[in-house]
């Protein structure tokens, strides 16, 4: 099933804003593979024990933001500017530190290095986002 086929389907009309469309895809395939990565991650993390709590917890907040995010970037017509940019700053603050948190860790375990590379690019694509928004 092609869900961004269905998605360029949606009628525009009654959409309270202009949205770019592939900067949308793009974004909610960052935000997948960001709620991915850091659930990898986090199981991971709990494996190796305490020393690993705070990446642990991080890491499964952030796949819960990112995963609401992309689940809100769905539906867009039921949401608006200021509630949408709300949301990709939220998962761009969270992105941004469950990524530091990752980076202190990526020599003792590589779904660390992989779920901060998710993480910066979802933020990357986040702010693009946002960026056209304000456009």
């Amino acid at each position: 099933m092609d869900t961004m086929a269905m998605m360029k389907n949606m009628s525009m009309a009654d959409m309270p804003m202009e949205m770019d469309m592939d900067a949308m895809q793009d974004t909610m395939m960052a935000m997948n593979a960001a709620s991915m990565a850091a659930t990898m991650c986090s199981a991971s993390d709990m494996r190796m024990g305490g020393e690993m709590a705070t990446c642990a917890a991080m890491c499964s907040n952030m796949s819960m933001l990112a995963d609401t995010g992309m689940r809100m970037m769905m539906r867009p017509m039921g949401m608006d500017v200021q509630s949408m940019q709300a949301m990709l700053m939220a998962v761009t603050t969270m992105g941004t530190m469950c990524a530091a948190e990752c980076r202190k860790h990526m020599d003792m375990d590589e779904s660390c290095r992989y779920c901060a590379m998710a993480c910066d690019e979802m933020v990357a694509k986040c702010e693009a986002m946002m960026a056209s928004m304000s456009a």
